[in-house]
């Protein structure tokens, strides 16, 4: 078993790759939501590292303050060197600062969950999140992921990025999800016709069959894609309403974003 959460992505053969690096990199990839907690042994079964690697490898992260050793558990866990690098990331983004405004009022007059996400390898990860005052909603905190092939962010990623780039993640998808494939695939094909009709993707139950949600590529001015968001649990928020409706209305959002050349 290797990464937790996907398959990672085929490492460069550069000469300028350094390998031990990008070892430390992936025991940090270790540790997850629910999963707080490691051990070496956990870690090696993991990342599929010789056990004295990782042994060298926590030790170092832990010399350098990006993990902590938890001596009654006897194992380790994330250190603050890690939520200070999280937190340069997400107050350097142009689009989260001026974009944020926008969001709190799309959430507010629409009451839904508005989250602003990017890709991670197989996921779309969680950068920031706007949540109606009083409504029930959903919680969707910094750092959460959302699988790429189900999910309206990872819908929406998929169908601006190019054809090359997707049909490599498309191929990763389809090693992961085995025999489930085919389905998914008619549904990814569905997903990215109503993208070019409409500019949006829908998931209608397929991340989670409570929640129904819609998604948008945002393009910034580096040319990197994100992906907005929209959503709430399908009680409250029914699939003809949102398709209609808020879909629409976020596509706008998403160009009224980019115009400010975020």
């Amino acid at each position: 078993m290797h990464d937790p959460n996907d398959a990672p992505e085929p490492a460069p053969k550069d000469r300028k790759f350094v390998e031990a690096l990008a070892r430390g990199l992936e025991v940090l990839r270790a540790f997850t939501h629910g999963h707080a907690v490691r051990g070496n042994q956990d870690i090696a079964r993991i990342t599929g590292l010789p056990k004295p690697t990782v042994s060298r490898l926590t030790y170092t992260l832990t010399q350098l303050g990006y993990l902590k050793y938890n001596q009654d558990l006897e194992k380790y866990q994330l250190d603050s060197a890690v939520l200070a690098l999280g937190y340069a990331y997400s107050a350097s983004l142009r689009v989260r600062q001026l974009g944020k405004p926008f969001m709190d009022e799309f959430s507010r007059r629409t009451n839904t969950t508005v989250s602003l996400t990017c890709r991670d390898r197989l996921s779309m990860i969680h950068v920031d999140s706007s949540r109606p005052p009083e409504v029930a909603s959903l919680r969707m905190e910094p750092g959460l992921r959302l699988p790429l092939a189900t999910s309206a962010a990872g819908r929406a990623y998929l169908a601006a990025t190019p054809k090359i780039e997707r049909d490599h993640l498309l191929r990763e998808v389809a090693k992961k999800v085995g025999d489930e494939w085919p389905v998914l695939e008619k549904s990814l094909e569905d997903s990215f016709r109503e993208y070019e009709a409409f500019g949006f993707c829908l998931s209608l139950g397929e991340w989670d069959r409570n929640v129904n949600g819609a998604g948008v590529p945002l393009r910034l001015a580096d040319g990197s894609i994100m992906a907005l968001t929209c959503g709430a649990p399908s009680f409250q928020l029914s699939s003809e309403k949102l398709q209609n409706s808020l879909a629409h209305q976020l596509v706008m959002l998403a160009r009224d974003l980019e115009s400010l050349g975020v």
